[in-house]
């Protein structure tokens, strides 16, 4: 991939770059659950991004030459960062502890719709055709297909706080995706993204303090699997993964990127099933079916484009 944003990206890197977003954080989930076994969970992201972003932002400026960032472009990425780290990510970790899984999951497929919205009433935005709109609808409907009434509210009513956090959260989300595309940053997409990991990874562990968690935390009771998920969530999940993620936003449209909230469940199934020995049940593959063919459409609507 090429560090600068004017260059025109081959097909190649292009389906690389979506192959990461689509893999690696759907295999995040399983990572991210080992991780905080024995770690708490804001301070586990924040150690997280600033690791990620350091290792990021070194090699940036030693090894790839990147030019010194300068105030502006520190303002943009930090704006970015909190909202992509400490508003998307922090929140859905927070309210995993008062929703079930299921409910936070469908609510997070909510994103390519929160992105299409934002980037329409930006100001000079762009509106969503019918083929994106139905897009759109089919993923929404196979996320629901594929987590089931059932699993959805586990045997219950939904906490509406916590299911309001997510939805909070998923918007975070999205309008730090399509203002990262406008805001003041570095040339190099790697740059930006390292300076983005350092301002979101601080704000969450300002978060962590406040809640008191390093004064709980006892580092003598880390397991290995929960070092070996933080381990593979700084390097895939952050340096890699994350790096693709802000340079597709740069390279393509916010509606096209945003399908990987839709593939990342189906990603994460079939994981569970091949790892973790989980069941795949015929529900699970007419519900991957589905979101496969919400995406097909929003590409070619992008493509119509």
């Amino acid at each position: 991939m090429s560090t600068q944003p004017s260059a025109t990206p081959s097909r190649l890197a292009l389906a690389t770059a979506f192959a990461i977003v689509y893999v690696v954080w759907g295999s995040t989930f399983l990572a991210i659950l080992f991780a905080i076994e024995t770690l708490p969970p804001f301070l586990m992201a924040g150690a997280r991004f600033i690791v990620a972003g350091s290792v990021l932002y070194g090699w940036s400026r030693l090894v790839n030459g990147a030019a010194a960032p300068t105030r502006a472009h520190w303002r943009g990425t930090a704006v970015v960062g909190v909202l992509l780290l400490l508003g998307g990510n922090g929140l859905l970790v927070w309210s995993e502890q008062r929703i079930p899984s299921g409910v936070a999951a469908l609510l997070v497929g909510t994103v390519p719709c929160f992105m299409v919205l934002v980037d329409w009433l930006r100001p000079g935005g762009v509106r969503p055709t019918g083929l994106v709109v139905a897009g759109l609808l089919l993923g929404l409907l196979g996320l629901v297909w594929l987590i089931g009434p059932d699993t959805l509210m586990g045997g219950g009513r939904a906490d509406f706080v916590g299911a309001t956090v997510v939805v909070i959260g998923s918007f975070s989300w999205a309008l730090g995706s399509v203002y990262s595309r406008h805001a003041a940053s570095p040339a190099s997409p790697f740059l930006s993204t390292a300076m983005q990991m350092l301002a979101g990874g601080a704000a969450l562990l300002a978060l962590s303090v406040l809640l008191g968690e390093p004064w709980a935390f006892d580092a003598g009771g880390v397991s290995l699997r929960s070092a070996l998920g933080l381990l593979y969530l700084v390097v895939f999940g952050s340096i890699v993964a994350f790096s693709a993620y802000i340079w597709l936003l740069r390279v393509s449209t916010p509606t096209r990127v945003s399908t990987y909230a839709y593939v990342n469940p189906v990603i994460a199934v079939l994981l569970g099933w091949a790892l973790a020995g989980e069941a795949l049940t015929v529900r699970m593959a007419v519900a991957a079916a589905v979101i496969v063919s919400g995406v097909a459409l929003i590409t070619l609507a992008q493509k119509r484009a």
